[in-house]
């Protein structure tokens, strides 16, 4: 589900973990003009979990792409807010211009998932080259 740019903080650091861990959002990214993943790319995550309100710096994380596109960051479970279990995820190619050539369209997700009992969540990106 397109959307859900609430809350984004711009520069949310690259880290290793959000939190104490325990659930993991993966995903690929991936150029809408040929299909080829795209390494070094910066997707940042935020939730609502067991440790902190999505508006919470301590929420927030980022990490790259490798050379096969994909990405995975561990964070705290995510627990229901509105009512429904999901994520955030963003590429921002306004503010990534350190870490690849902003070639690609600003995307943000807002995933719900199936149930809050799920222990993960796998997103694609499939970016459109700007122009």
């Amino acid at each position: 589900m397109r959307g859900g740019a609430n809350n984004y903080r711009p520069g949310a650091p690259i880290v290793e973990r959000i939190g104490g861990g325990g659930f993991w959002t993966t995903g690929t990214v991936r150029s809408a003009r040929d299909g080829a993943p795209l390494a070094g790319r910066r997707i940042q995550v935020w939730a609502h979990t067991t440790e902190g309100n999505e508006r919470d710096e301590r929420s927030h994380g980022a990490t790259l792409t490798d050379e096969n596109g994909m990405f995975r960051l561990e964070m705290p479970q995510i627990v229901p807010a509105f009512g429904q279990p999901h994520g955030h995820l963003t590429y921002d190619s306004d503010y990534d211009s350190d870490y690849d050539d902003g070639g690609f369209e600003t995307v943000f997700l807002w995933p719900v998932m199936a149930a809050a009992s799920d222990t993960s969540l796998n997103v694609e990106f499939v970016l459109r080259p700007v122009g």
